[in-house]
C-alpha cells in the first residue's frame, strides 16, 4: 500500500551559530540578524524567513 501524499515541508530553522553580540552596526556577529529580527523570528511566515536567508543575511555577511 502506498501513500501518494506529498512530505511535508520543513520549517525553516534559525540561523543562529550560538554567536550573540551585536556588532556596532546593531547586526548579530554569528546570524547577522538585528535584535528586533531575532525576537521575531518565531512569528515570522515561512517566506519571510526565506527571504532573509536566501537575500537578506548574505547580503549583510562581511566582504
Amino acid at each position: 500500500m502506498s501513500n501518494n501524499s506529498p512530505l511535508p515541508i520543513p520549517a525553516i530553522l534559525s540561523p543562529c551559530v550560538g554567536i550573540c553580540r551585536l556588532d556596532a552596526r546593531g547586526y548579530c556577529e554569528g546570524c547577522y540578524r538585528t535584535g528586533d529580527e531575532i525576537a521575531r523570528w518565531r512569528s515570522m511566515s515561512d517566506a519571510e524567513r526565506s527571504h532573509y536567508m536566501d537575500a537578506v543575511l548574505p547580503a549583510r555577511e562581511p566582504a
